[in-house]
């Protein structure tokens, strides 16, 4: 498993969907009404910013990375603050537990901590930056 996760098409295929995990958000949280929708498009502005410096500009610097891992453990946290105010919902005067929120909220958590990983795996550093 891992030397298929190091291959370096594989490294570029899971590089660009760093985004995924920060968009991850049930179609209400993106309404204006909602104060929800500005920590995720800030923290997928943050890591377009590092794919550009690695994929495109080929950056030997550290900074990228720490971007895109700090955005990636920032998506964390929020997930998990938002989580219980999100898990149940008023419907006609009783509180339901809101299973779509929940899974996407994990689904989402778990993608972020995968690619916090991934990023850290030294193979796929070397194998990105000396290409």
């Amino acid at each position: 498993m891992r030397k298929v996760l190091g291959m370096r098409g594989m490294i570029l295929l899971v590089m660009c969907f760093q985004v995924v995990p920060l968009l991850i958000f049930p179609p209400s949280s993106y309404s204006v009404k909602s104060q929800e929708w500005w920590l995720p498009v800030l923290l997928t502005l943050l890591v377009v910013i590092a794919l550009v410096q690695l994929l495109v500009r080929k950056s030997q610097a550290a900074w990228p990375w720490y971007l895109v891992s700090f955005a990636q453990g920032v998506n964390i946290i929020s997930r998990m603050m938002m989580l219980l105010p999100h898990t149940t919902v008023n419907r006609g005067g009783t509180q339901v537990f809101n299973a779509e929120y929940f899974i996407i909220a994990m689904v989402a958590m778990l993608l972020s901590a995968f690619e916090i990983w991934y990023n850290e795996l030294p193979d796929v550093r070397r194998k990105l930056l000396s290409a």
